[in-house]
């Protein structure tokens, strides 16, 4: 028998359970690295697994689960995110944060019940397991520098050996159910650009007795914007956008400096590399020309999220065969948003892909995206989600049931 028999019906048993975790964690979000309600709760779905298990301390609430299998073999490793957005929710749903100023849009209430998921099929099937599972649960995706701090603290190593292969799920709108990646790079690498644009203050009725900072910042605006059309090959994309612009807080005054905040997204290391070296330049001389001292900070807050090909070729076929090839989508495109799975798949082969949660009825070309406030996810997929996880786990780790 295969070696992934049993999992849609196991699914099926565990979905009411997944969904009231899910809806527990989506009512009372948690930001940022310290997530101890949050690490509480899955501790408690988790305790009697019979996992290893590392809680990370009070302002880091990381856990990283492993499975031992009956027999010794590879590990692998399996991820999801648990923190929350600091945005204010206004999807009217039943189960809707109660915790002003904070929501689950991106659905990593969902990755970390899903997890939880996986978690407890793969444990119910322990004497099929020649290796290791670790379960990566993170804090501070959202926030930036949860998988370094992990990576750092040893987790790939967890099982006493370095795992030798990561996934992990990520739910967005599109046609329910259906799974979707891609070999190469499958999200863009997010980077930051900070600038500084020093004059001399004055009344803004007399211009010419100060050096006014505020023409020099539109200036480099409208050049960035630029740069990012004109610098770089069509096939090899940059995103950029202005989303941040700081002067005066005083209507009659010329002020001292403005600022303005990019954000900068990118799918190759060579675009990094001409992004670090061309733009301060570019800015320290439109602010000298007029008359101000430029100052910019570029910075790469995610690498690249790029699947390892072959990891990507076998995502599609072990779903392929568990849920059916019409729901195993081979994606032809990266986007353009980021993810901090990118530095776990820095380091050890994996693959990264996108679940389908548009609730039936709505069109997910329409639906609110992650990070709205709008945003909603049918947790009717829980099952299926962790059940892909426990199928790509078994897919290194697991061996097939004897027949009778």
């Amino acid at each position: 028998m295969s070696v992934y028999t049993g999992l849609a019906t196991d699914a099926e048993t565990l979905l009411p359970e997944l969904v009231e975790l899910r809806r527990a964690l989506h009512r009372h979000p948690e930001t940022g690295f310290a997530l101890p309600r949050t690490q509480a709760a899955v501790l408690a779905a988790l305790e009697d697994l019979g996992l290893e298990i590392t809680a990370g301390p009070e302002d880091f609430s990381s856990i990283v689960a492993v499975l031992r299998g009956a027999s010794p073999g590879p590990s692998v490793l399996l991820r999801a995110d648990m923190d929350a957005l600091r945005v204010t929710e206004e999807t009217g749903l039943p189960f809707a944060s109660e915790r002003e100023g904070a929501m689950h849009a991106c659905g990593h209430d969902l990755h970390t019940s899903a997890l939880v998921g996986a978690a407890k099929m793969l444990s119910a099937r322990r004497e099929q397991i020649a290796g290791s599972v670790v379960f990566m649960f993170e804090p501070g995706e959202e926030a930036g520098g949860g998988a370094p701090r992990m990576l750092a603290e040893g987790m790939l190593d967890a099982a006493g050996e370095r795992v030798s292969a990561a996934y992990g799920i990520h739910v967005l709108p599109g046609t329910r159910g259906v799974f979707s990646t891609r070999r190469g790079a499958l999200m863009a690498g997010a980077n930051s650009l900070t600038v500084r644009v020093i004059g001399r203050g004055g009344h803004g009725s007399r211009p010419h007795q100060a050096i006014d900072p505020v023409p020099a910042a539109a200036e480099i605006v409208l050049a960035l914007h630029a740069f990012a059309t004109r610098r770089f090959s069509p096939f090899d994309p940059v995103v950029l956008s202005v989303t941040k612009m700081q002067a005066s807080d005083v209507i009659n005054a010329i002020p001292e400096e403005a600022s303005l905040g990019v954000t900068i997204r990118t799918l190759s290391n060579r675009s990094i590399e001409v992004l670090a070296a061309e733009l301060p330049p570019l800015v320290e001389q439109i602010a000298a020309a007029h008359g101000c001292r430029g100052e910019a900070d570029f910075r790469t807050v995610y690498p690249v999220t790029a699947n390892d090909p072959a990891a990507a070729e076998h995502v599609l076929a072990v779903l392929g065969e568990v849920f059916g090839p019409e729901r195993a989508e081979d994606l032809e495109h990266p986007t353009m948003v980021s993810e901090d799975f990118s530095y776990v798949l820095d380091e050890v082969p994996g693959a990264f892909l996108f679940l389908g949660a548009t609730p039936e009825g709505e069109d997910p070309a329409s639906a609110a995206m992650n990070h709205s406030p709008r945003a909603v996810f049918d947790d009717a997929i829980l099952g299926d989600q962790a059940a892909a996880l426990a199928a790509l786990a078994l897919s290194h780790v697991g061996t097939p049931v004897a027949r009778d």
